[in-house]
């Protein structure tokens, strides 16, 4: 037994021991009825181009795959244990990719990995239960990975007036006043995990320096507003974390199409806060620059 246990933790035992459950399981598989209960959606998974996230429960580890559409790119997640690399090869014969992590280890790199496949339309498959149960019992990691679909929105901003419009106007999930805490509340709200993407919407040189603060290792840096001064940075810092800096200036005729799709789903009307007729902007105009006054889009009248 110890030497089968010692064959198993190598190279080429992990591929024999994969290749020999592949071909025994795919030998089983095929004398196997299957049953869909909910027909419609055999059809969507096989043909449609959806993401799917697909489930399946530890003790059905070795048949469940089987079942999966050839026809997409799925990653499925598996343990960097022994037992977890021999299952890896059996996965690849598959044709699917493997994601290496568990909740012990690397479980946070798979995390993001996973979701990064959701970014990029791929599928993944995952078992709920884990190898250590409670058995067919989902845990929270695919709850939480389902809800990914749509990111969370941090909101930062020192006008604590414009923090609330973007809660609940424009449905931000969370608010924080700018300051010398605001890192921190970033920290408690995501786990310590910080945030996968940073935009600067406003040109403040301050802002724009402090953003990889609140960068997640291989975030994005997405710089919207425009700072026409010099901006300072410690290398060191910016270099750890392996950023992406995107900055957004110009836009495609798609970009404006994506624009005028979606256009109806933002409050439009409420971003306009002052209005004045032509004649009266010269007196009004320095009190938009004030934030108390709570500006958001001041507009002029050229009746």
């Amino acid at each position: 037994m110890r030497i089968i246990k010692r064959f198993s933790k190598t190279n080429i035992g992990q591929k024999l021991i994969g290749f020999l459950f592949y071909s025994i399981t795919s030998l089983i598989s095929r004398s196997i009825k299957w049953e869909y209960l909910v027909e419609n959606e055999k059809s969507n998974i096989f043909k449609s181009d959806k993401k799917y996230i697909f489930c399946c429960w530890h003790n059905r580890l070795f048949l469940g795959p089987h079942l999966l559409p050839r026809n997409r790119i799925i990653n499925a997640l598996q343990s960097s244990h022994s037992d977890g690399m021999v299952t890896s090869v059996a996965f690849k014969y598959l044709g699917m990719n493997v994601i290496l992590g568990s909740s012990k280890k690397g479980g946070m790199q798979a995390f993001r990995k996973m979701v990064k496949c959701i970014q990029l339309g791929e599928s993944i498959a995952i078992t709920p239960d884990g190898p250590k149960g409670p058995k067919e019992k989902v845990k929270e990691g695919i709850i939480k990975l389902a809800q990914i679909g749509g990111a969370k929105v941090i909101a930062i901003d020192k006008n604590e007036q414009r923090l609330q419009y973007a809660k609940d106007k424009i449905g931000a999930d969370h608010i924080i006043k700018a300051g010398n805490n605001a890192i921190k509340e970033v920290t408690e709200i995501t786990n310590g995990d910080l945030c996968t993407a940073v935009f600067d919407a406003s040109g403040n040189k301050y802002a724009i320096e402090s953003g990889p603060k609140y960068m997640s290792h291989g975030g994005r840096f997405v710089l919207v507003g425009l700072s026409k001064g010099e901006l300072t940075y410690t290398h060191p810092k910016v270099h750890a974390k392996e950023m992406t800096l995107i900055c957004s200036r110009n836009a495609t005729n798609d970009d404006f199409e994506h624009v005028m799709r979606v256009l109806d789903q933002f409050p439009t009307q409420s971003f306009i806060t002052h209005n004045v007729i032509f004649s009266e902007m010269i007196e009004h105009f320095d009190s938009w620059l004030d934030p108390s006054n709570g500006v958001m889009k001041a507009t002029i009248d050229f009746d």
